[in-house]
Protein backbone atom coordinates (compact mmCIF):
# COMPACT_ATOMS: atom_id res chain seq x y z
CA UNK A 1 0.00 0.00 0.00
CA UNK A 2 1.07 3.30 -0.68
CA UNK A 3 2.34 5.45 2.13
CA UNK A 4 1.09 9.15 2.18
CA UNK A 5 4.08 11.06 0.38
CA UNK A 6 4.54 8.43 -2.27
CA UNK A 7 1.72 9.68 -5.00
CA UNK A 8 2.83 12.28 -6.52
CA UNK A 9 0.07 15.07 -7.23
CA UNK A 10 -0.84 17.82 -9.71
CA UNK A 11 -2.02 21.41 -9.54
CA UNK A 12 -3.62 23.12 -11.94
CA UNK A 13 -0.51 24.80 -13.51
CA UNK A 14 0.66 20.80 -14.28
CA UNK A 15 3.74 21.11 -11.86
CA UNK A 16 4.83 18.15 -9.65
CA UNK A 17 3.52 18.37 -6.04
CA UNK A 18 4.26 15.63 -3.44
CA UNK A 19 2.65 15.23 -0.31
CA UNK A 20 4.55 15.67 2.88
CA UNK A 21 4.86 12.96 5.71
CA UNK A 22 5.44 14.06 9.37
CA UNK A 23 8.75 15.48 10.47
CA UNK A 24 11.33 13.62 13.03
CA UNK A 25 12.76 16.35 15.53
CA UNK A 26 15.44 15.21 17.75
CA UNK A 27 18.10 17.65 19.09
CA UNK A 28 21.75 18.41 18.09
CA UNK A 29 24.29 18.81 20.95
CA UNK A 30 26.61 21.68 19.49
CA UNK A 31 29.57 23.28 21.10
CA UNK A 32 27.19 26.13 21.56
CA UNK A 33 24.55 24.78 23.06
CA UNK A 34 21.81 21.74 21.76
CA UNK A 35 20.35 22.61 18.40
CA UNK A 36 16.97 21.37 17.50
CA UNK A 37 15.97 19.63 13.99
CA UNK A 38 12.87 18.63 12.25
CA UNK A 39 13.76 16.23 9.21
CA UNK A 40 11.67 15.13 6.51
CA UNK A 41 12.95 11.72 5.06
CA UNK A 42 11.25 10.54 1.70
CA UNK A 43 9.63 7.33 1.75
CA UNK A 44 12.34 6.00 -1.06
CA UNK A 45 16.20 6.13 -1.09
CA UNK A 46 16.59 10.82 -1.06
CA UNK A 47 18.14 12.18 -3.89
CA UNK A 48 20.08 14.59 -1.98
CA UNK A 49 19.89 16.54 1.94
CA UNK A 50 18.89 20.07 1.90
CA UNK A 51 19.62 21.31 5.10
CA UNK A 52 17.62 24.98 5.80
CA UNK A 53 18.17 27.42 8.89
CA UNK A 54 15.68 30.55 10.39
CA UNK A 55 16.22 34.39 10.29
CA UNK A 56 17.46 36.15 13.07
CA UNK A 57 14.53 36.07 15.78
CA UNK A 58 12.30 33.43 14.00
CA UNK A 59 11.74 29.89 13.13
CA UNK A 60 11.82 27.31 11.15
CA UNK A 61 7.53 27.31 9.65
CA UNK A 62 7.75 30.70 7.99
CA UNK A 63 6.40 30.62 5.09
CA UNK A 64 9.34 30.74 2.66
CA UNK A 65 10.91 28.12 4.52
CA UNK A 66 8.04 25.75 4.00
CA UNK A 67 7.38 26.45 0.69
CA UNK A 68 11.23 25.56 0.38
CA UNK A 69 10.90 22.34 2.31
CA UNK A 70 7.88 21.71 -0.41
CA UNK A 71 9.92 22.02 -3.41
CA UNK A 72 12.98 20.53 -1.92
CA UNK A 73 9.88 17.24 -1.44
CA UNK A 74 9.09 17.52 -4.92
CA UNK A 75 12.37 17.02 -6.26
CA UNK A 76 13.40 13.97 -3.74
CA UNK A 77 15.44 15.38 -0.98
CA UNK A 78 15.10 14.83 2.48
CA UNK A 79 15.04 17.93 4.48
CA UNK A 80 16.11 19.09 7.92
CA UNK A 81 14.59 22.23 9.72
CA UNK A 82 17.59 23.50 11.98
CA UNK A 83 16.54 25.83 14.60
CA UNK A 84 19.71 27.18 16.26
CA UNK A 85 21.12 26.94 20.24
CA UNK A 86 20.61 30.34 21.04
CA UNK A 87 16.38 30.29 19.72
CA UNK A 88 16.37 26.94 21.29
CA UNK A 89 17.23 29.03 24.49
CA UNK A 90 14.80 31.51 23.93
CA UNK A 91 16.65 34.11 23.04
CA UNK A 92 15.48 36.21 19.97
CA UNK A 93 19.44 38.21 19.31
CA UNK A 94 21.53 35.99 17.89
CA UNK A 95 25.26 35.33 18.80
CA UNK A 96 28.06 36.69 16.26
CA UNK A 97 28.88 35.00 12.44
CA UNK A 98 31.50 32.26 14.00
CA UNK A 99 29.45 31.03 16.90
CA UNK A 100 26.08 30.46 14.49
CA UNK A 101 28.42 28.96 11.73
CA UNK A 102 30.04 26.47 14.35
CA UNK A 103 26.66 25.35 15.70
CA UNK A 104 25.24 24.85 12.22
CA UNK A 105 28.43 22.93 10.98
CA UNK A 106 27.83 20.71 13.79
CA UNK A 107 24.01 20.17 12.68
CA UNK A 108 24.86 19.98 9.48
CA UNK A 109 28.15 16.69 10.33
CA UNK A 110 24.93 14.90 12.74
CA UNK A 111 22.21 15.01 10.62
CA UNK A 112 24.19 13.24 7.83
CA UNK A 113 25.94 10.59 9.80
CA UNK A 114 22.17 10.52 10.93
CA UNK A 115 20.88 9.77 7.35
CA UNK A 116 24.55 7.65 6.48
CA UNK A 117 24.77 10.18 3.86
CA UNK A 118 29.09 10.44 3.34
CA UNK A 119 30.29 13.02 0.68
CA UNK A 120 30.17 10.72 -1.92
CA UNK A 121 26.03 9.28 -1.38
CA UNK A 122 23.78 11.66 -0.78
CA UNK A 123 24.87 15.42 -2.05
CA UNK A 124 24.22 18.16 0.54
CA UNK A 125 22.51 21.47 -0.23
CA UNK A 126 22.66 23.92 2.42
CA UNK A 127 20.48 27.43 3.12
CA UNK A 128 18.09 29.11 4.57
CA UNK A 129 16.58 32.80 5.13
CA UNK A 130 18.01 36.09 5.94
CA UNK A 131 20.47 35.18 9.05
CA UNK A 132 20.10 31.70 8.35
CA UNK A 133 21.32 32.32 4.41
CA UNK A 134 24.34 34.00 5.21
CA UNK A 135 25.21 31.31 7.47
CA UNK A 136 24.82 28.30 4.77
CA UNK A 137 26.31 30.77 2.30
CA UNK A 138 29.74 31.42 4.76
CA UNK A 139 29.69 27.49 5.22
CA UNK A 140 28.82 25.91 2.35
CA UNK A 141 32.39 25.35 0.62
CA UNK A 142 33.69 23.92 3.77
CA UNK A 143 31.04 21.39 4.04
CA UNK A 144 31.69 20.26 0.68
CA UNK A 145 27.79 21.41 -0.16
CA UNK A 146 26.94 20.99 -4.15
CA UNK A 147 24.51 24.06 -4.00
CA UNK A 148 23.40 26.63 -1.47
CA UNK A 149 19.62 28.03 -1.24
CA UNK A 150 19.69 31.22 0.10
CA UNK A 151 16.06 33.15 1.07
CA UNK A 152 16.12 36.93 1.22
CA UNK A 153 19.35 37.33 1.54
CA UNK A 154 20.26 40.47 3.80
CA UNK A 155 22.66 42.29 1.03
CA UNK A 156 23.09 45.43 3.94
CA UNK A 157 20.97 46.60 6.56
CA UNK A 158 17.82 48.87 5.62
CA UNK A 159 19.01 52.20 4.96
CA UNK A 160 22.49 51.36 4.77
CA UNK A 161 23.51 49.95 1.23
CA UNK A 162 27.14 50.69 1.62
CA UNK A 163 27.47 47.89 4.64
CA UNK A 164 27.51 45.47 2.21
CA UNK A 165 26.99 41.42 2.72
CA UNK A 166 28.16 40.31 -0.55
CA UNK A 167 31.41 38.61 0.28
CA UNK A 168 29.56 36.16 1.78
CA UNK A 169 28.10 34.67 -0.96
CA UNK A 170 30.38 32.29 -2.34
CA UNK A 171 30.88 32.20 -6.31
CA UNK A 172 32.41 28.91 -6.71
CA UNK A 173 29.13 26.95 -5.62
CA UNK A 174 25.88 27.02 -7.12
CA UNK A 175 23.96 29.37 -5.35
CA UNK A 176 19.73 30.54 -5.90
CA UNK A 177 19.32 33.49 -4.24
CA UNK A 178 15.42 34.19 -4.11
CA UNK A 179 14.93 38.27 -2.87
CA UNK A 180 11.58 40.24 -2.83
CA UNK A 181 11.90 43.78 -4.87
CA UNK A 182 10.27 45.55 -2.15
CA UNK A 183 12.93 44.19 0.52
CA UNK A 184 14.36 46.71 2.62
CA UNK A 185 17.62 44.72 2.90
CA UNK A 186 18.28 44.71 -0.41
CA UNK A 187 18.88 42.05 -3.36
CA UNK A 188 22.36 40.56 -3.98
CA UNK A 189 23.70 40.69 -8.20
CA UNK A 190 24.20 37.84 -9.66
CA UNK A 191 27.88 36.64 -9.95
CA UNK A 192 29.92 33.44 -11.39
CA UNK A 193 27.69 30.41 -10.09
CA UNK A 194 25.10 32.98 -7.84
CA UNK A 195 21.45 33.10 -9.57
CA UNK A 196 19.32 35.86 -8.42
CA UNK A 197 15.51 35.46 -8.64
CA UNK A 198 13.54 38.44 -7.77
CA UNK A 199 9.86 38.36 -6.77
CA UNK A 200 7.68 40.91 -7.66
CA UNK A 201 5.74 42.46 -5.12
CA UNK A 202 7.25 40.46 -1.88
CA UNK A 203 9.00 41.76 1.02
CA UNK A 204 11.77 39.97 3.11
CA UNK A 205 9.27 37.66 4.40
CA UNK A 206 8.94 36.06 0.78
CA UNK A 207 5.14 35.13 1.79
CA UNK A 208 2.47 36.44 -1.07
CA UNK A 209 3.48 33.55 -3.48
CA UNK A 210 4.56 29.98 -1.71
CA UNK A 211 3.26 28.37 -4.51
CA UNK A 212 5.24 29.97 -6.60
CA UNK A 213 8.19 29.81 -4.47
CA UNK A 214 8.08 25.95 -4.20
CA UNK A 215 8.04 25.45 -8.23
CA UNK A 216 11.37 27.55 -8.29
CA UNK A 217 13.18 25.79 -5.95
CA UNK A 218 12.05 22.68 -6.55
CA UNK A 219 12.82 23.22 -10.12
CA UNK A 220 16.39 24.85 -9.35
CA UNK A 221 17.39 21.57 -6.67
CA UNK A 222 16.48 18.82 -9.79
CA UNK A 223 18.64 20.94 -11.73
CA UNK A 224 21.44 21.09 -9.36
CA UNK A 225 21.20 17.33 -8.86
CA UNK A 226 20.97 16.47 -12.78
CA UNK A 227 24.38 18.48 -13.37
CA UNK A 228 25.88 16.88 -10.82
CA UNK A 229 25.27 13.73 -12.34
CA UNK A 230 26.29 14.62 -15.46
CA UNK A 231 29.66 15.86 -14.18
CA UNK A 232 30.06 12.65 -12.61
CA UNK A 233 29.29 10.49 -15.43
Amino acid sequence: MAQRGDRPERSGDGVRRVALTAAAKFTVPTPRGPAEVLLDQPPRRPRGLLVVGHGASGGVETVDLTAAREGAWDAGLAVARVTQPYRVAGRRVPPAAPALDEAWTAVVAAVRQRLGAGKASVPLVVGGRSSGARVACRTAHALGAVGVLALAFPLHPPGRPTVTRAEELDARVPTLVVNGDRDPFGVPEPDGLIRVVVRPGEGHDLRRDPAGLRAIVGDWLAEVLASRRSRRA
